[in-house]
């Protein structure tokens, strides 16, 4: 057992104390806070500013004057600030709370404004009704959409505004464009003909445009929960990005060790070093030492993170968004999972000979710890379902599955949730079994790399 500790002791030290780890626990929180400065900068460079000319054949006579209208630049200009108006409106009060007072109020600003561009200045120009299409369209190909060209051709259909005799449709438009047109300009362009031609119909109905939105608008509003504990807003964008974060952090810790463990492991075999390490303890004692090493490196990981989220969360007031037993079962998880995966890590690094090797070896193990991000989705939306549930008790994704559920906005009961911890410390130990069998007989076997059908003799022959 002490030969173990100074194992574990000697794979903690050589990872935690070295540059790359240091810089790699670092780098994710200050990028971050270098984004919040740097994104408001950014997105302060003026886009380019487009004057062109947008050419009308309209047969009905109706639509060159709604879209002069439309696109007016006062109008633009008016319909921009409904829309950010209408965001601001959406944007749930904790996300205001959590950018208020910060740089991410002024950046989501200058990105939204970024988005939307620059006001257009376009021009609408009638074309007469024997124009040749044609040539007209060679205007598109001349000149840019900066110098104030013609950016677009639209043609009514005769039957856009008014039914043709016996037909139960109506017609609509073709629109051309100039290449590369921004398709800022293209949407705006394509709905002012829409709403134009709406209002055509509606007006040739002998129907009050108006009265007809009023009747059919009903104002959004925000869903309210109702707890035990009292009343809160719903926010369905944090119901969906928590578990994510949980799962991220998880995998993040995992996934930093499990990649340690095997790097380690091929370097000391490559080099010889194994040879001198088995001389002094046993192949169980090095690879126990080995996984409990790099298990505490992941743990310091997910304290760190853990401890920054909470510290974010509380000086937010927002610590009621989680539950604070997860807090518990988030280390009992890592341990679970770490096991799990470190030790799947620690056997391919004693069977290859060099990390170039090991890709055959690991991409299947990596593909399998990718499966919850992939379902993060569906596990999210239905984390009682059939799918969820069923997915909690498969070993070794169960660990984050049910990681998942508990951090979700209904979580499941709490022995699915124990059933879940047994069956992955089951799974783990498995995964130890399989590890150690071919760590002991890997580890100083030298020559063809090995294949799955090759480990598995190795676990035989054990």
């Amino acid at each position: 057992m002490n030969r173990i500790f100074w194992i574990a002791w000697r794979e903690f030290l050589a990872t935690v104390t070295t540059k790359g780890f240091i810089i790699g626990i670092l780098v994710p929180p200050a990028l971050i806070g270098f984004m919040l400065v740097v994104m408001p900068i950014l997105f302060n460079d003026a886009p380019p500013k487009i004057e062109g000319e947008l050419a009308i054949l309209d047969p009905t006579g109706e639509v060159v004057e709604g879209m002069t209208a439309y696109l007016e630049p006062e109008a633009m200009a008016r319909r921009r600030d409904d829309f950010k108006q209408k965001i601001d409106a959406a944007t749930p009060d904790v996300m205001r709370r959590l950018t208020a007072g910060t740089g991410s109020a002024a950046a989501t600003q200058s990105v939204l404004d970024a988005i939307l561009g620059e006001t257009p200045r376009i021009d609408v120009m009638r074309l007469a009704a024997d124009a040749d299409l044609e040539s007209e369209k060679k205007a598109l190909t001349i000149g840019s959409a900066q110098d104030g060209g013609r950016l677009a051709i639209a043609v009514i259909h005769p039957d856009a505004v008014e039914r043709s005799t016996g037909s139960l449709s109506f017609g609509s438009y073709d629109l051309f464009v100039r290449e590369k047109l921004d398709d800022r300009i293209e949407d705006a362009i394509k709905a002012g003909l829409r709403e134009t031609i709406i209002d055509s119909r509606v007006r040739h109905s002998g129907l009050d445009r108006d009265e007809i939105n009023a009747l059919t608008h009903v104002r959004r509003t925000k869903s309210i929960t109702v707890t035990e504990a009292g009343e809160q807003e719903t926010n369905e964008v944090l119901n969906m990005l928590l578990p994510a974060g949980f799962m991220i952090l998880l995998l993040i810790a995992v996934m930093t060790g499990g990649q340690q463990i095997l790097t380690t492991t091929v370097e000391e075999k490559s080099s010889r070093v194994v040879e001198v390490l088995l001389s002094a303890v046993s192949p169980m004692q090095l690879m126990t030492g080995k996984i409990v090493g790099q298990l505490c490196v992941g743990l310091v990981m997910l304290v760190i993170y853990a401890g920054m989220g909470v510290i974010a969360l509380v000086s937010f007031a927002l610590l009621g968004l989680i539950d604070l037993s997860l807090l518990i079962y988030l280390p009992i998880l890592y341990i679970i999972a770490y096991f799990t995966l470190g030790s799947l890590m620690a056997a391919i690094g004693a069977a290859v000979n060099e990390m170039s090797e090991a890709q055959a070896l690991m991409t299947p193990v990596i593909l399998t710890m990718m499966v919850p991000w992939i379902l993060w989705l569906p596990i999210t939306r239905d984390p009682n379902g059939t799918f969820a549930t069923v997915a909690s008790f498969i070993p070794p994704i169960n660990t984050f599955v049910i990681l998942l559920r508990m951090s979700s906005n209904s979580p499941p009961p709490m022995w699915q949730v124990w059933l879940a911890i047994l069956v992955g410390i089951a799974g783990a130990y498995g995964a130890l079994w399989f590890a150690a069998k071919v760590f002991r007989v890997g580890l100083l076997m030298f020559g063809k790399p090995p294949n799955f059908a090759t480990l598995i003799r190795w676990v035989r022959m054990a």
